[in-house]
């Protein structure tokens, strides 16, 4: 029978060149995907590796994907390095997302610019609030953050709910299930005329090198990690395991509000019952392949970002379900956990009678 066995020593190459593979056993999967669907594969695989690529107002909506993707990873990547385990900024997104909207819904004609600071920080601090109960239920009675986070991003879908179909509704819009579109004066000012990109894709810029700093040059960082790789040998070294959540959960859950703010502030421009959509739970796919590292995980923004945009072109242009974007996200991300099971283990022949 074959059996996994324990390397002596990963190797330090194909540690950072699993993603590669992973991606291209992705696309091979994929080929084979619209094969059986009857399509043809090329046409697909140009859907999701070539159009979102091919012009300037392309690139520019795949920087509008990739923003929210890059902000929640990094928060991500932070919990994770830590030992962390927070599912459910999706959940810390949509709270940021509504306490955005919120401080938004008070504008009205006379108020000036400043209203986009106190939106922005109001989605940072509504991430953060809610991450904290995660962090409050671990810390006070050992709560499994898993399922907590988890469990509190269908809790923030109802608080969304309640306010779209209930106190917020627009009493103009026709009973949809929506806030009145946000004053001009509190839309997240853009980069370029003609472009629906943000100056929040500045701000996932500056995120990385903030976050970089963090983890690689300060002491507080050594002490996330080390407190993630070895606790024991953090609690000897003095590093406080309470705070490292409370920093940990924080620093994610503000991440994820933040992108929630620049999302309904921005593209979207009110709060409406589809502001979930998936991005919390994407963006730890992006962390994974960008290896918990601030400059991977810009790079594995912009793929998913374009399994994103491709699923969308391939439903509208060729007929495929909606759920292709989940197919791709997914065959990705059960790529890389079969390529750093084959970096950390190796297939041994083992015989019955052994």
């Amino acid at each position: 029978m074959l059996k996994l066995e324990l390397r002596p020593q990963a190797s330090h190459v194909w540690r950072y060149g699993s993603p590669l593979l992973a991606l291209l056993i992705t696309v091979a999967l994929g080929i084979g995907l619209f094969v059986l669907l009857g399509k043809d594969p090329v046409r697909g695989l140009q859907m999701f590796f070539w159009e979102p690529l091919k012009s300037a107002y392309a690139l520019g909506e795949l920087m509008v994907k990739a923003t929210p993707l890059l902000v929640i990873a990094l928060g991500l990547a932070v919990c994770f390095r830590s030992n962390v385990w927070n599912i459910g900024a999706e959940g810390q997104f949509v709270i940021g997302a509504v306490a955005a909207g919120g401080v938004a819904l008070l504008a009205d004609k006379e108020t000036g610019r400043w209203i986009v600071v106190a939106v922005i920080l109001a989605g940072v601090a509504g991430g953060m609030f809610w991450a904290a109960i995660t962090a409050w239920l671990k810390d006070k009675f050992h709560a499994n953050e898993i399922l907590v986070s988890l469990m509190l991003v269908y809790v923030a879908d109802m608080v969304l709910g309640y306010l779209v179909y209930g106190p917020w509704k627009d009493p103009a819009g026709y009973n949809f299930p929506q806030t009145k579109t946000f004053e001009a004066v509190t839309q997240i000012p853009r980069l370029m005329s003609g472009s629906r990109v943000s100056v929040g894709l500045i701000l996932g810029l500056v995120g990385v090198a903030a976050v970089w700093v963090f983890l690689f040059r300060t002491r507080s960082g050594f002490a996330q990690q080390v407190g993630g790789l070895a606790p024991s040998a953090a609690r000897y070294a003095g590093f406080s395991s309470r705070k490292a959540l409370w920093l940990a959960l924080l620093t994610s859950g503000g991440a994820a509000g933040l992108a929630g703010a620049l999302e309904v502030a921005g593209p979207i421009g009110q709060l409406t019952p589809y502001i979930p959509s998936g991005y919390g739970f994407a963006a730890i796919i992006v962390a994974y392949v960008g290896r918990l590292h601030p400059v991977g995980i810009v790079f594995s923004a912009v793929l998913m970002s374009m399994f994103y945009i491709g699923g969308e072109l391939a439903q509208s242009r060729m007929g495929l379900p909606k759920s292709i974007t989940g197919v791709f996200q997914g065959l990705l991300l059960f790529s890389l956990l079969a390529c750093d099971t084959l970096v950390a283990y190796r297939l041994r022949w083992q015989s019955g009678r052994a």
